[in-house]
């Protein structure tokens, strides 16, 4: 642990059940984690290991059955859904494998709309943070084309401005790159990480694509609800 580097986001012990009866499965077996500001971990493993109900779990889409997470030192774990999801919009930003942009509105419109649930900036901050993280993910000249007018590539680009559109302390992201060909593969890894590191946000990102995981700072290898050493 770094002194004077505060941990972005923790978790101890984590257990997760999914299903009932004798169809109940032990989906996540006591994992344990720290995500430090400015570094990159990548989370691999087979499918149906636990990764994503994992990333689930950090980014208090879901509750554990037991154990604790602290976003930033906050314990978070037990809280009621109205703090989860304030806490979602002001510390986490999310990179799907789907962008899930609002495909009737514009790149700028759907990297405002962050901004806009938080409700912190006046319009045209907004619009401007909005346009600058557009340029920094290399779309500052398709900022009013629709969503359905960018390439799937772009998308996922969009998708990252809007990420990082409140500045938030932690970016998950599962599997980022998993429906891009390997140029915008590095393209989206890239920029995601290199804005990341120069925001000194902690990224954690599960992948199947050894490529992506060899880049990141350091690689989780899981295994049937376990971290393997």
């Amino acid at each position: 642990m770094t002194h004077g580097n505060p941990i972005a986001l923790r978790c101890e012990n984590l257990h997760r059940y999914l299903g009932h009866g004798e169809g109940r499965v032990h989906v996540l077996r006591g994992v344990s984690f720290e995500a430090h500001p400015g570094r990159v971990t990548a989370i691999v493993g087979p499918s149906g290991c636990g990764k994503s109900t994992l990333l689930y779990l950090l980014g208090l889409l879901d509750k554990p059955d037991d154990g604790a997470i602290w976003i930033r030192e906050k314990l978070m774990s037990n809280s009621g859904d109205l703090e989860r999801t304030a806490a979602r919009g002001e510390h986490i930003g999310f990179v799907f494998q789907f962008h899930f942009l609002m495909q009737e509105f514009s790149a700028l419109e759907n990297v405002t709309m962050p901004m806009r649930k938080l409700g912190r900036l006046s319009e045209d901050a907004m619009t401007a943070r909005a346009k600058e993280l557009l340029g920094h993910v290399g779309l500052g000249d398709k900022t009013h084309r629709l969503a359905t007018q960018l390439s799937g590539g772009e998308q996922q680009r969009v998708a990252i401005a809007r990420a990082l559109a409140n500045q938030p302390a932690i970016i998950l992201a599962d599997e980022p790159t998993g429906n891009l060909d390997q140029k915008n593969s590095a393209i989206v890894f890239d920029l995601l990480t290199r804005l990341a590191k120069e925001n000194g946000q902690a990224v954690v990102l599960v992948t199947h694509n050894p490529d992506i995981a060899n880049r990141c700072d350091e690689i989780r290898p899981m295994r049937d609800g376990e971290f393997v050493k």
